[in-house]
């Protein structure tokens, strides 16, 4: 039995400034050795632990996609020693990953559905991962109507902007792309909140309907009324959550609701089940 504690050596091949404030890069990693490539085979929607030696590791959820092989990518914000230290590492530096963990969007039941995704600000990542599984030739066959409500706090923070672009001039994916607010006068997408931009443009549920959203918890929060607003029932809400996060396997508990530990139970759970916790997120 391998040892879970134990990451996968890797290189870091790119880096990339994801956002204006430069408070956000996204990572291209390679593995040094090809067999630890294939062992981490992983579905969009779940994390990996990426990790420094002698400064520590944080859970990131995973950017990348299982089709785009390899690599795997994770946008971080610098937001603490770990992240700062890994914003201040170069193109060819090692370090290490530890996963793939918890669980993911249920792809199966998603099938021959339709999907509303919904992110907010730099938890867009896994949605990333999901888009591009989804618009995959070999799997957007699999999947009805694609619709996608995206925001951020200005132009300049939205995530991966050159692929949103690109995905708003396809037939086979609506793309709503919004702004809280912004002083460009040649924005020509949204601008509102989240849950504003969702109750006027997603689609009203019917029983082939699902939405996914991942975002900080006020915007999930706010977001969850104006999905039940258009007839989402609370087993056809699927959220990814946010929460402390330490070992990645279910062993410190310090991630749980309840009985529910988010880095093993989740971190994707639907609304019924989180409604069957105590009242904690």
């Amino acid at each position: 039995m391998e040892n879970p504690y134990l990451p996968y050596p890797v290189r870091i091949d790119d880096i990339e400034i994801a956002t204006e404030d430069k408070s956000l890069k996204t990572f291209k990693f390679v593995f040094l050795n090809k067999e630890d490539e294939e062992k981490f085979s992983y579905q969009a929607g779940q994390f990996a632990e990426l990790s420094i030696p002698g400064i520590g590791e944080i859970p990131i959820g995973i950017a990348s996609s299982p089709v785009e092989k390899g690599f795997v990518k994770f946008t971080v914000f610098r937001t603490g020693v770990v992240t700062s230290y890994l914003h201040n590492m170069k193109v060819g530096d090692i370090m290490g990953i530890r996963g793939p963990l918890g669980n993911w969007y249920p792809w199966d039941k998603l099938e021959n559905k339709n999907v509303v995704i919904i992110g907010g600000g730099f938890a867009f990542t896994t949605l990333r991962s999901s888009i591009i599984y989804m618009l995959d030739p070999a799997n957007r066959g699999k999947f009805k109507n694609i619709d996608v409500v995206y925001g951020a706090r200005s132009p300049g923070m939205l995530l991966y902007r050159e692929e949103l672009f690109e995905w708003e001039k396809r037939d086979d994916i609506n793309m709503h792309i919004t702004v809280d607010g912004t002083d460009d006068p040649n924005w020509k997408y949204h601008t509102g909140f989240v849950p504003q931009i969702v109750e006027q443009n997603a689609p009203k549920a019917d029983e082939d309907t699902y939405a996914i959203i991942c975002g900080p918890p006020i915007m999930i929060k706010f977001t969850q009324p104006s999905l039940t607003q258009l007839g989402y029932k609370e087993h056809q809400i699927i959220m990814s959550l946010e929460n402390r996060m330490k070992c990645g396997i279910g062993m410190c508990g310090r991630c749980n609701i309840g009985k529910e530990l988010v880095c093993k139970d989740g971190p994707v759970f639907t609304l019924e089940q989180i409604n069957q916790t105590p009242k904690e997120y």
